[in-house]
């Protein structure tokens, strides 16, 4: 199988294998196995410790081996590098190129096998010697293993990042050679050091006097800010795009190339940064993992068990169709969405082994990640891990045997996309009406700022998930990529959390509401400016413009019952208002919306209120143009998780229609669309702990269901049943496409 075969299939794959190797023949055994069930691909990970155990003597005789017998086979191989992974001559070479950490001691552990962290920290890259010696052994690899046509894809990073703090506890990099890389990114960036100073209201008389600070207490001042911009933008990205380019250089073929996330940094734009220095960015997704936020209604209790459909619930929308949606707005247009890493088996951490997937698990998993636009799988990991800190886990197969339900469920459906690889194989989403702004300089002050480190993606995330369960879909936008967005692209877009709001971004949101689109905004937005300084009045003059208000009070709310999810203690009589519900009114007459974390009153100028509180208007909308600035006097997003209740529910919908965005479905099933010129396969999802049945509206198409399942004509469309928590696909198909 070459590339150009490949390419006209959907990708199913599965991890093979990691250091330490089982037996050749158990490995070929298990290729054997998936080969028979219909995958096509098998991901080999390399390590360069193990590969170039002396400098400049490299082995690869184990991966062409296993290269060759995928070809045998008719299979692809989807290969990964572990640099991070490193060999101890390297440090010995260069005994400068540790990561030091935050107290200035450089970081003595190196890894000797992948676990427990793919090699995380690794060495420091900023170090001119180290990412040389790194990228000629990466063009050592490919130079040798790029002859094979049936690799079809190299991963640069498997799971990007450091991990330092969890690893070897505490930040990395302080060494001079990332210090230096940091204020020659500030020269870059500031056209000399009169203008810093005057942007960050410092006084330094040198670029070298500039420092990070190294306390362990958060401190939202200019130069951290800076830090973790140049950290986590900067520096990981120019590893990124090295290993990029290196392979590039060397592949005779060209084959695509990529790196993948384990989780996201929700409210963070750094992904779009990354996606941009190879061809697209992927992600890991283990839906069993830690599924809910500690905030969240769906949280366990005091060592209660878990509610069953919550927590089921939870793994669809948190651990899938949340993080494929970011990870699909992350890349650019077109390109493809790989589950890079995808779980097949229990998650077993050590002595702590999780639930064993079912068949009716892996089906839901895979078919909510084909809804979010997911264009290849790959499962972690074939056969059940042998290493004691993942014992026996993640395998869609057990330590012995040659086959498990989940992995016949997995086959079965992999069976099925296969036939449909010209829809499913390519990114054919059908573009949201609804997207929700994610701004760098917003997160990496709320990353400093107390709380606002948990709230940030907290609504972000409960933004997504009212709107998920509103049957809309939603793409998520970088601030910094708004002048690549058409400004009649969206019917409305959210601002959530929104501390900072640069000038720059407030005029294009200025200039989309007034070319017809909706804004809607938490409270509060642009009262920190980018820099980590608070705003004259709480409110920007250029936001006070765009929404026709002036700020009148600001108060922190309790949270119902006397909860105390995110609310800190009070120091004294006074601090927090009563819990409440704001009022709608206006548009949105009847309406109510939960309180959370703050109430912030308004003087309207040339708006209208929108919400009350008390006697006070908690919410305007101003039309301005042909569009509308909606302003909520408080932090809506949380209420998707947390609190929950229908009045929000509703309060969403009616916000929603004011916008002129409805459902594609009107029933209790959500619906989302993948759509070519002659066929589209739609997946309906019944999130509710009942079963459902209901007669979707097709038109004019002939309607299959993907998995063979039965289905009821009903005039211009199917009666569908739907059981709790399943996901069914139905594929549409005529001469023209659907108007």
């Amino acid at each position: 199988m070459n590339k150009e075969t490949f390419l006209n299939l959907f990708p199913l794959g599965s991890h093979l294998c990691r250091e330490p190797m089982p037996p050749m023949s158990e490995l070929k055994a298990d290729m054997a196995i998936l080969k028979k069930r219909g995958f096509n691909l098998v991901k080999l990970q390399e390590q360069w410790m193990i590969d170039e155990p002396e400098e400049g003597h490299c082995d690869f005789a184990r991966y062409e081996e296993l290269i060759e017998h995928a070809a045998s086979l008719e299979m692809g191989v989807y290969m990964g590098l572990t640099c991070e992974q490193a060999p101890d001559w390297l440090y010995r070479k260069y005994p400068d190129c540790r990561m030091v950490g935050r107290n200035g001691q450089p970081i003595i552990y190196q890894a000797q096998t992948p676990l427990p962290a793919d090699g995380k920290p690794g060495p420091c890259f900023d170090h001119d010697g180290a990412m040389n010696d790194q990228l000629r052994f990466i063009r050592l690899l490919v130079a040798r293993l790029g002859k094979y046509e049936n690799i079809v894809v190299w991963n640069t990073w498997q799971e990007i990042g450091y991990w330092s703090e969890t690893i070897v506890g505490q930040p990395t990099c302080y060494c001079e050679h990332t210090l230096k890389a940091f204020r020659s990114w500030l020269r870059e960036t500031y056209a000399d050091l009169d203008a810093l100073n005057r942007a960050w209201n410092m006084r330094y008389r040198s670029w070298e006097a500039i420092q990070p600070n190294r306390h362990t207490q958060k401190s939202c001042c200019p130069q951290d800010i800076a830090w973790g911009t140049f950290q986590d933008n900067v520096r990981i990205a120019r590893t990124l795009q090295a290993r990029s380019d290196a392979i590039r250089a060397a592949d005779p073929y060209r084959r695509p190339v990529f790196a993948h996330k384990a989780g996201l940094n929700i409210g963070a734009a750094q992904d779009w940064v990354y996606a941009r220095c190879q061809d697209f960015l992927g992600a890991s997704a283990y839906p069993a993992w830690a599924p809910c936020d500690q905030w969240d209604d769906a949280a366990q209790s005091n060592g209660q068990p878990h509610d069953k459909h919550a927590a089921l619930l939870n793994e669809m929308w948190n651990g899938i169709a949340l993080k494929f949606d970011y990870l699909r707005s992350c890349n650019a247009p077109g390109n493809p969405l790989w589950a890079a890493e995808f779980q097949g088996g229990p998650v077993s951490t050590a002595f702590h082994k999780g639930r064993v997937p079912s068949p009716d698990d892996i089906r839901r998993w895979m078919l909510t990640a084909l809804a979010s636009g997911v264009t290849a799988i790959s499962f972690w990991v074939t056969r059940a891990e042998i290493a004691a800190d993942e014992l026996n886990g993640f395998g869609l197969l057990d330590s012995a045997g040659d086959t498990t339900p989940r992995l016949e469920e997995a086959a079965r459906i992999g069976e099925v996309l296969q036939r449909h690889a010209d829809v499913l194989a390519r990114p054919t989403l059908v573009r949201s009406e609804v997207a929700i702004i994610v701004d760098e300089d917003n997160y990496q002050v709320c990353r400093l700022l107390g709380q606002a480190a948990e709230h940030l993606p907290y609504s972000v995330r409960g933004w997504h998930r009212l709107l998920w369960d509103a049957g809309v879909s939603v793409d998520f936008v970088a601030a910094s990529h708004l002048d690549n967005i058409r400004l009649d692209q969206y019917k409305a877009i959210v601002l959530a959390f929104p501390l900072v709001v640069s000038d720059k971004t407030t005029a294009w949101l200025s200039s989309y509401v007034e070319q017809g689109g909706n804004l809607i905004s938490d409270a509060c937005p642009g009262r920190v400016t980018e820099y980590g300084y608070a705003t004259r009045g709480e409110l920007p003059q250029a936001v006070c413009d765009l929404f026709g208000v002036r700020q009148v009070g600001l108060s922190m709310v309790r949270e119902p019952d006397n909860g105390a999810r995110w609310s800190p203690a009070e120091r004294s009589w006074g601090e927090y208002l009563n819990p409440a519900e704001l009022l709608g009114t206006g548009p949105l007459n009847g309406q109510h919306l939960r309180a959370n974390v703050y109430v912030q009153t308004f003087e309207c100028a040339d708006s209208q209120p929108l919400l009350t509180y008390n006697d006070g208007v908690a919410g305007t909308v101003r039309q301005a143009g042909k569009g509308r600035a909606w302003l909520l006097g408080t932090y809506a997003g949380h209420s998707g998780t947390a609190y929950r209740s229908v009045q929000t529910a509703l309060f969403v919908r009616h916000l929603l229609s004011q916008c002129g965005i409805g459902r594609r479905h009107s029933g209790e099933l959500l619906l989302r669309r993948r759509v070519t010129s002659d066929k589209e396969i739609w997946f309906v999802t019944n999130p509710t702990p009942h079963d459902i049945m209901e007669t979707i509206d097709t038109g004019a198409w002939h309607v299959e269901d993907l998995l063979g399942e039965p289905l009821q004509p009903r005039g211009n469309g199917v009666r569908i049943d739907v059981r709790s928590l399943d996901v069914r696909a139905l594929v549409l198909t005529r001469d023209q496409p659907a108007i």
